[in-house]
């Protein structure tokens, strides 16, 4: 058993339905993409923690796939926008337009695509700085503001946006504000020969499956609602804000990777996202309370583009994976910072 946030102990038989109803969606995903399992937990993560994903990976990897396999299986509304260089704001917030009515002319409202569960921006960064801004409130607020007026979007409400890499052209850049709003950022890596010998065997054309089974509304608030009372200890908690003040250059437990190569660290928003992130991880694995192993499972995710290298980590090669990897292996979980030149030895026998 564990105490929550609201002080409720969460018994073993409240948890065990949404670990079941998980697992089926887990089940269906990894049918229906196939070879990504670990990636799959990582997306369902996600979504339990109410956060927005970013998916980048060069074309045809099945980013856009994937974010459509969610959408089926969570049986919510699913929109997608194609995003390119002439989108405007107003294609995907929505418009005034001047009708006739009983009274006369009036400005009637016209929601755009972003009014519904899950908004599919496939290829968030074709767009120009202007029209990617326009999620901003959305994503943060889950409201949109247009004229004065603010209305609220439904609830949930996800922003599942995928990107080419950077390199690529006709890509922007995404904004700092802006990528400090997706909750993970996930690489997404071509699958291997054996994988591939399956999809072109079993898939025609490479159509993924519908699925056999879907969750119902009420299913998943269940699992939001056994979210909000997977215990955080306060030894994982303090973890959590040791990792993201040791991303500063000028924080006492900064490593010698941070303080070389790191221009910037992550926000208070960063350590938000490891708290819910990590409870999910521990639901996911069957368990009532945050380990420091689920901490460490969505470290890299949470962090990978909220850090910002300076020039040095470019001409050294150097990215934030490795920067991760290095915070993770020197802070230790039990409070000690271990200098550069430690080293783990393994005991043999004799």
């Amino acid at each position: 058993m564990s105490e929550s946030r609201n002080g409720s102990l969460l018994q073993p038989e409240e948890l065990r339905p949404s670990v079941e109803i998980s697992q089926r969606i887990l089940e269906q995903l990894n049918l229906m993409l196939l070879g990504r399992p670990e990636l799959h937990q990582l997306v369902l993560a996600a979504v339990f923690s109410r956060g927005h994903l970013l998916l980048e990976g060069v074309p045809g990897v099945g980013k856009t796939a994937l974010v459509k396999a969610l959408g089926q299986l969570l049986n919510l509304d699913f929109k997608r926008v194609q995003f390119t260089p002439d989108l405007m704001p107003s294609d995907i917030l929505g418009t005034h337009i001047l009708q006739e009515g009983h009274a006369g002319r009036e400005m009637i409202f016209r929601p755009g695509p972003i009014f519904t569960h899950i908004l599919l921006a496939d290829e968030i960064n074709r767009a120009s700085p202007k029209t990617q801004s326009a999620l901003l409130e959305a994503m943060q607020e889950r409201s949109v503001t247009l004229l004065g007026t603010t209305r609220d979007l439904p609830d949930p409400f996800f922003v599942l946006a995928s990107q080419n890499p950077i390199e690529l052209e006709g890509t922007y850049p995404l904004p700092e504000a802006q990528l400090d709003r997706f909750l993970f950022k996930l690489i997404v890596q071509p699958v291997d020969a054996s994988t591939l010998e399956r999809i072109i065997s079993t898939r025609r054309h490479g159509t993924p499956p519908a699925p056999n089974w879907i969750i119902h509304a009420e299913e998943l608030k269940q699992i939001f609602a056994v979210m909000a009372r997977i215990f955080l200890p306060r030894s994982v908690s303090r973890y959590i804000a040791r990792l993201v003040a040791a991303t500063h250059a000028n924080s006492s437990e900064a490593t010698d990777m941070v303080k070389t190569y790191v221009s910037h660290g992550a926000s208070p928003r960063a350590a938000i996202a490891l708290a819910e992130s990590a409870r999910a991880i521990a639901l996911l694995a069957g368990r009532p309370t945050v380990g420091f192993e689920d901490v460490q499972t969505v470290t890299a995710p949470v962090l990978n583009h909220r850090l910002i290298l300076n020039y040095k980590a470019r001409l050294d090669q150097v990215d934030t994976f490795a920067v991760i990897q290095d915070l993770l292996k020197r802070l230790d979980a039990t409070g000690l910072n271990l200098p550069s030149d430690f080293a783990i030895t393994e005991k043999t026998d004799g």
